[in-house]
């Protein structure tokens, strides 16, 4: 399933992916240590982090845009649900349903983040948890033309306490590898964007954006692959650590409570 991958959807089998695949996967161990019941992952894509889930709760129901990946993963998992679904619209789950809700990586992509919030909320038994990740905008090095908007960490968590009782705050931090890795993106990143003298990343509207969003990213971490002499490589999910500077991370992972 990891085969159907851009930039964007992260392969965990194309080589020049794998330190964000390890860093987006890297959540998924940290949602294994207290997930158990019910659990609801919006967003599942591909199924990254399915398995690792499922080894920890009772019933795992996956939701996706995507109907291929859907019907792929339903027929991996039988005993489980996956559902394709419009999100932030969970119409289809009464309230007080589920123990756990996981999403990873997916409020950045809609544009209602506020009914975003309000549904998982709502389907969340009393005292159930959210476990989020998102990117630190600060630490973005350019515009993703996938992204509805970013959030630094006083706007998500001013915007999570609107729906949730209690938010804790983090981030996935990393080791001197994932930080090496990532200030060699900024400077190649930065090189191509001296191109962008007219700052079209910024003014011309997204979908104008993607195709060549996908082609320079991809160019960018095939080179990159090349010149970090195997870094790209090495880099592993447990080479990620839960930080409570969530500021000071590339992305955050924050806890909320009902």
């Amino acid at each position: 399933m990891s085969k159907y991958a851009t930039t964007e959807i992260t392969s965990a089998e194309i080589p020049s992916d794998n330190p964000v695949h390890q860093r987006l996967y890297f959540p998924y161990t940290e949602a294994a240590k207290i997930i158990h019941g019910n659990v609801l992952e919006l967003g599942c894509g591909w199924g990254r982090g399915v398995e690792t889930l499922i080894e920890k709760c009772d019933h795992y129901t996956g939701l996706d845009k995507n109907e291929p990946l859907i019907e792929q993963l339903q027929a991996a998992h039988p005993r489980h649900t996956f559902r394709t679904a419009d999100l932030p619209h969970l119409s289809a789950f009464k309230d007080n349903t589920f123990d756990f809700v996981v999403t990873f990586q997916v409020i950045e992509h809609i544009q209602d983040d506020h009914q975003f919030l309000a549904e998982a909320a709502r389907v969340l038994k009393p005292g159930g948890k959210i476990l989020l990740t998102t990117v630190n905008r600060p630490y973005s090095l350019s515009r993703n033309p996938w992204h509805i908007r970013e959030y630094d960490t006083a706007e998500l968590r001013g915007l999570m306490q609107k729906y949730f009782s209690k938010v804790e705050t983090f981030g996935v931090g990393g080791n001197q590898k994932v930080w090496d890795y990532y200030e060699e993106n900024k400077r190649s990143v930065n090189k191509i964007m001296r191109f962008d003298i007219f700052d079209l990343q910024h003014r011309l509207p997204a979908w104008v954006l993607r195709i060549p969003y996908e082609v320079l990213n991809r160019f960018n971490r095939n080179k990159l692959m090349t010149e970090t002499g195997g870094l790209a490589a090495e880099i592993r999910w447990d080479d990620h650590y839960l930080s409570d500077e969530p500021e000071k991370c590339i992305d955050f992972f924050f806890v909320g409570t009902k």
